[in-house]
């Protein structure tokens, strides 16, 4: 596997209203101000470098998200991203498992659908639940939330109920002994994953992994299609307007290196500050963050 290197800055950031990226402004003399990006992620960049034949590729590097501080998130941070060419989630499941057995000396992981946590967990069907189910679901569980009188479209309104369930109902419950996979999400958090329209309903081949009360990787077997990937970048910007959130354009240099050919292969990032955390069972990103900004 080859070892790379990406630009943490970039004329583009992600289209995805879930995850905003921290501009940066850059002035060269005689022309106009313009507003770059500090890399979310060094997704694109390396997508780019595998349509260009790199062959399976990984690299630790920077990462930085706007909003993102506290006790499990800090706004730079550090990340490992590879890809395998010719895998699909599962395989790279597989493979993130020995890394977890390796590092951190746990025993194999669980593995549960994301449908099988809910019904077990909070006794809903999270592909199926209409939103008025989600929300009273969220009430019954004593999950207090603010009332707004935004008017959300029913995917924003979804996703927003499942990630309370997620998050409050199901995260503390699973990955104490032994890491968890969870895998087989709604196609409505597909965010760069294949869908498998072959499944009743369609789930997306996407996977994260917690472990001690954290999520510590994040992986898909990739999109190729750059039709569908520049049709879910269209649907994430009417979200984000939908939810004011700034306005971003669209990476073409990474739609274009997808009509080349991404080859079929899958992808995964794992936050290393966390891994850090799991490892010395710390509580808090300052304890593993040399030069934090703090959370107090």
């Amino acid at each position: 596997m080859l070892e790379v290197d990406t630009p943490l800055l970039s004329r583009f950031t992600v289209t995805d209203p879930h995850v905003q990226g921290i501009p940066a402004f850059f002035k060269q003399a005689g022309l106009p101000e313009q507003t770059l990006y500090l890399q979310t992620s060094p997704e694109y960049a390396m997508k780019r470098l595998l349509a260009a034949g790199s062959g399976p590729i990984f690299q630790i590097c920077k990462a930085f998200r706007q909003g993102d501080l506290g006790r499990k998130h800090h706004p730079e941070f550090t990340m490992l991203e590879w890809y395998r060419t010719g895998f699909d989630h599962t395989d790279l499941m597989n493979e993130m498992d020995v890394l977890l057995q390796t590092i951190l000396k746990t025993a194999p992981a669980e593995r549960f659908r994301y449908a099988a946590l809910f019904e077990n967990y909070v006794g809903i069907n999270p592909h199926t639940a209409s939103v008025k189910v989600l929300k009273h679901c969220v009430r019954d569980q004593g999950i207090e939330w603010v009332e707004t009188e935004d008017h959300l479209s029913e995917i924003v309104e979804r996703n927003r109920w499942l990630e309370l369930l997620l998050t409050h109902c199901i995260e503390p419950r699973i990955g104490h002994e032994k890491p968890v996979f969870i895998y087989d999400f709604p196609i409505t958090q597909s965010a760069l994953a294949r869908i498998r329209y072959d499944e009743n309903p369609p789930v997306a081949s996407r996977f994260e992994v917690y472990f001690k009360g954290l999520e510590l990787a994040n992986g898909f077997h990739e999109l190729t299609d750059a039709t569908e990937q520049r049709r879910r970048f269209e649907a994430d910007l009417l979200l984000r307007a939908e939810q004011n959130l700034p306005p971003v354009a669209i990476d073409e240099a990474f739609l274009a290196a997808l009509e080349v050919g991404l080859p079929d292969c899958a992808g995964v990032a794992l936050g290393v500050d966390r891994l850090v955390m799991a490892a010395l069972d710390a509580k808090s990103m300052d304890e593993v963050v040399s030069f934090g900004l703090g959370t107090k």
